[in-house]
């Protein structure tokens, strides 16, 4: 008989429990509620908001003059909040309070960098095209160097679009992997020697790696449930994988195989920091039943 442990480290981060605590609060009066992108990189939990009466747009112009638009933990660039007034839109901004204090960590830093005459750079370490990224890059008026990995940052360094006799700046999408973002900034220093590294990772995604390599290790099998869309998903599922060749990455109890767990006696079930507690719960019983 399978022995299935739930990782007690996983389900939502605090920013995303905030902001569909505050939906859930709107919602109960019986209006709708227009939401700026995904509220949470997971099917199953925006199917089940959606049935309550969330409604996903991808921009303040999709949303009725005068209706409630909800900003998502990842936040949003100025123009978002400009594009909502001109529509008189009501704004509940649930923006993660860590994302927001990036944000004018990276205003301040672009000031910074581009006063008395000098013209350095902020760098991010971020996906290109992911919510929270779009959101800080816009502190910057679009003019920050967005890079994904090391060949990225080669690229950025050898096409000059990180000049290396400026002051530069770098800062990390707060979902980020920190041994990831340690690499990109030593490569930077290594020709920037005046870099400035801010340590901008979010401390509850920071700490769940260490403490999910020691879950993945410790179980025969690893089922990772995440969201297709889910970034730290990609990172934490990358990182169990690391550790433990036999992970698995499902949206559901529909997804399980059987026959991936032969002669296993321990099964891990953990999930990324938007995967909802429910359905790690459903996950866990579906293999218990087995």
């Amino acid at each position: 008989m399978l022995k299935v442990e739930t990782d007690p480290g996983s389900g939502f981060c605090g920013g995303v429990i905030r902001a569909i605590s505050r939906a859930e609060q709107y919602l109960s009066t019986g209006e709708t509620l227009y939401s700026l992108g995904a509220i949470v990189h997971n099917e199953a939990e925006l199917a089940r908001l959606g049935e309550r009466g969330l409604v996903t747009v991808s921009s303040p112009s999709d949303v009725p003059v005068g209706a409630s638009m909800l900003i998502r933990a990842h936040g949003e660039p100025p123009s978002t909040y400009v594009a909502a007034m001109e529509r008189s839109l009501t704004v509940i901004d649930c923006t993660c309070p860590v994302v927001l204090r990036l944000q004018g960590r990276i205003r301040e830093a672009y000031s910074r960098l581009h006063s008395g005459g000098n013209h350095g750079t902020v760098v991010i370490f971020g996906r290109v095209g992911h919510a929270e990224v779009l959101g800080l890059l816009g502190q910057t008026g679009g003019n920050a160097v967005v890079v994904e990995n090391a060949s990225m940052l080669s690229e950025a360094l050898s096409s000059g679009m990180i000049d290396v006799s400026q002051p530069a700046e770098i800062f990390s999408q707060t979902t980020k992997s920190p041994s990831e973002y340690a690499q990109i900034c030593s490569q930077l220093r290594a020709v920037v020697p005046s870099l400035v590294v801010h340590d901008t990772i979010c401390a509850q995604v920071a700490s769940r790696h260490s403490s999910l390599a020691t879950f993945a290790r410790a179980h025969d099998v690893v089922i990772f449930v995440a969201g297709k869309s889910s970034s730290n998903g990609k990172v934490l599922s990358d990182l169990c994988r690391r550790e433990n060749p036999r992970t698995y990455i499902v949206g559901g109890p529909s997804e399980i195989d059987p026959s991936w767990f032969a002669g296993a006696s321990t099964v891990g079930v953990c999930g990324a920091t938007s995967t909802p507690q429910w359905l790690l719960e459903q996950v866990a019983g579906a293999i218990a039943a087995l």
